[in-house]
């Protein structure tokens, strides 16, 4: 379901693949944040760690009458505090789809499925 914004001009449409994305995009940018993980996990519970070809994997919009819930499914580096690292991402989230799209996230749920070692250590 398309959150619809009603304008003088008219009515805008912004499917819930295009607030996926610019959250994921959103996400990625955030300090301690190594990647998304898929929604779906393996046989064995490792997490597919998914780049920046396709942020909007990590992600899963809901779209309702009453407003719009985002759950994002995250890796956090190894040593950050994972609390910080998911308020970080929690407000930036926030105010990039308030910024760019103009609407009010109700909630954002952030979901950390794995911690991951950086490579240079």
């Amino acid at each position: 379901m398309p959150k619809t914004l009603e304008t003088p001009l008219g009515t805008i449409s912004i499917a819930e693949d295009v607030v996926a994305t610019l959250a994921g995009l959103a996400a990625i940018d955030c300090y301690g944040l190594v990647g998304m993980s898929s929604r779906r996990q393996v046989k064995d519970s490792l997490s597919e760690l998914l780049g920046r070809d396709n942020p909007g994997k990590g992600v899963e919009v809901q779209i309702s009458d009453d407003g719009v819930d985002v759950d994002l499914y995250i890796i956090v580096s190894y040593g950050t505090n994972i609390y910080e690292v998911a308020q970080n991402v929690r407000e930036k989230v926030r105010y990039v789809l308030n910024q760019s799209i103009g609407i009010q996230v109700d909630r954002v749920n952030i979901l950390v499925q794995g911690v991951r070692v950086s490579s240079d250590r």
